[in-house]
C-alpha cells in the first residue's frame, strides 16, 4: 500500500483558496470541535479542588483523564463502523448528545468514582464526534486536505487553550460549573450542526469492525501511531500532572494552561505547516520530540518559575507534533481517512490514558520529579521508533513535495 500520490491531493481540492474561506457547515463542525477539545483541559484548573471536595488523592483524580481517554481509544475502533452505516452527520449528533448528557451528569457527581464513570461516558461521545469531525471537515472544506487538517488542529489548539480558562473561571465559583458549562456549549454545537450541516449519506462501502486494526498493518500508519503513543504519554504527563505541581489557585493554573494552549494553537496552525514545507514532516516530528524532552527535563529540575515557563513553552513542540502526526496518519497510507484516523487514534490515545495515572502514582510513591523523567524517556523511545522505522514514512516525502508545489507562487 502506498500514500496518495500528489495528483490525488490536487484532485481533492488542493487549490489556493484561503483557509478561512470555508462553508458554514465546516465552521459549525469546527465550533463543536473547539468545545469538544475544551473538555480535555477543562478539568485541569479544578483537579486540586475536585480532590479536596471529593476527598480523593491525585492519582484517583487522574482517573478522570484515564477513563476518558481509555474509552475514547477503544471507541475509536467502532466510529467508522457506525458512521459508514448511519452517515457522518448522525454520528456527530449522537456523539454530541452523549457528551451533553455525561458532562451534565459529571456535574452532579457525589463521589470521585461517579465522576470517573461519567467521564468515561463523555469519552465515548467524544470519540464518536472527534473521529467523525475530522473526516467531515476534510470532506467539506475548501482548499484541500492540508488546509482542512490545519483548521482541525486550530480547533484543537483553541479548544485546549480555552478549556483551562473556562474551567478556571467557572471552577472558581464551584468545581461543578465547568461540567455544566460544557454541556450547554455542546448543546449549542448540536443545534448548529443540526441546522447547518447537510445530511451526509452513508458511504457506498461500509467499514468493517476490524478495518482500523487491519489498517495498522501498513508500516507507515503503525509507525506513526506507535510513535504518537509514546509522544502522547509525554504530552498528557504535562497536561494531567502539572496542575498538582504548580501549587496555584484555579485561576493561576487556568492562566498557565491558557498560555500553554495558545502556544499549541500557534505552533499547530502557523509553525508546523511552515516547517513541514522547509524541512519535511518527519524532521518536524524529530524536532518536536527533542524540544519536548528539553522542557520535560526543565519541569523535573527547575524551580516554580521555571516550571511555569517550561509548561507554557512545551505547547510549542506539542503543537508542532499534533499537526505533523495527524497529517502523517491521514496521508501515509491509502486506507480511507476515517479508517486510518480510527486506527491511529486507537493507539495514540492509549498514551493519554496511561500517562495521568502512572505520572501521579510515580510522584506519590517514588519521587515527584520522576513523572517528567518518564515523560522525557517516552519521547526518547518515540525518537527511537521513528528512526528505526523511518523507511516506512518515505511516502510522506511526496506529500511534502505536494505541499511545496501548492504553496509555490502561481506563474504570472
Amino acid at each position: 500500500m502506498h500514500a496518495r500520490p500528489p495528483e490525488a491531493h490536487r484532485a481533492e481540492g488542493g487549490g489556493r483558496g484561503g483557509i478561512l474561506r470555508q462553508p458554514m457547515s465546516v465552521w459549525a463542525t469546527a465550533f463543536a470541535a473547539v468545545v469538544a477539545f475544551m473538555g480535555i483541559g477543562l478539568v485541569d484548573p479544578i483537579l486540586p479542588a475536585i480532590a479536596e471536595n471529593l476527598d480523593a488523592t491525585p492519582s484517583q483524580v487522574s482517573l478522570l483523564f484515564t477513563s476518558y481517554f481509555l474509552i475514547t481509544a477503544v471507541a475509536m475502533l467502532v466510529t467508522g463502523w457506525v458512521s459508514s452505516r448511519i452517515g457522518g452527520k448522525k454520528t456527530l449528533l449522537i456523539g454530541l448528545a452523549l457528551v451533553v448528557v455525561f458532562a451534565a451528569l459529571a456535574g452532579t457527581s457525589g463521589t470521585v468514582g461517579q465522576l470517573v464513570g461519567f467521564r468515561a461516558g463523555w469519552g465515548l461521545g467524544n470519540a464518536l464526534f472527534v473521529a467523525t469531525a475530522l473526516a467531515v471537515i476534510v470532506g467539506a472544506a475548501s482548499g484541500g486536505a492540508e488546509k482542512a487538517i490545519i483548521l482541525y488542529e486550530a480547533a484543537l489548539g483553541l479548544g485546549i487553550s480555552l478549556g483551562p480558562l473556562v474551567g478556571a473561571l467557572l471552577g472558581d465559583l464551584n468545581w461543578r460549573f465547568p461540567f455544566f458549562g460544557t454541556a450547554v456549549l455542546m448543546a449549542a454545537g448540536f443545534l448548529l450542526i443540526t441546522t447547518l450541516l447537510r445530511a451526509t449519506p452513508p458511504p457506498a462501502r461500509k467499514t468493517g469492525l476490524t478495518a482500523p486494526i487491519r489498517a495498522l498493518a501498513h508500516g507507515g500508519l503503525s509507525t506513526t501511531a506507535f510513535t504518537a503513543l509514546f509522544y502522547n504519554y509525554a504530552f498528557f504527563t504535562v497536561l494531567a500532572f502539572t496542575p498538582f505541581v504548580l501549587g496555584m489557585s484555579a485561576h493561576g493554573i487556568g492562566l498557565v494552561f491558557f498560555g500553554w494552549g495558545v502556544m499549541v494553537a500557534l505552533a499547530s496552525v502557523f509553525g508546523a505547516p511552515a516547517l513541514q514545507r522547509r524541512i519535511g514532516t518527519v524532521r518536524v516530528m524529530y524536532l518536536g520530540l527533542a524540544l519536548l524532552i528539553l522542557f520535560q527535563v526543565g519541569l523535573a529540575f527547575l524551580g516554580h518559575d521555571g516550571i511555569i515557563v517550561c509548561t507554557i513553552l512545551s505547547g510549542i513542540p506539542i503543537g508542532l507534533n499534533n499537526t505533523a502526526f495527524t497529517e502523517a496518519a491521514m496521508e501515509v497510507s491509502d486506507s480511507p481517512r476515517p479508517v486510518a484516523s480510527a486506527g491511529y487514534n486507537f493507539v495514540r490515545w492509549m498514551g493519554g490514558a496511561l500517562a495521568p495515572y502512572f505520572a501521579t502514582k510515580l510522584a506519590e510513591e517514588v519521587d515527584p520529579h520522576l513523572p517528567y523523567i518518564a515523560g522525557a524517556a517516552a519521547c526518547a523511545v518515540a525518537i527511537g521508533v521513528l528512526a528505526a522505522r523511518r523507511r516506512h514514512l518515505a511516502p510522506l516525502e511526496r506529500v511534502d513535495v505536494d505541499h511545496a508545489f501548492r504553496d509555490a507562487p502561481a506563474p504570472a
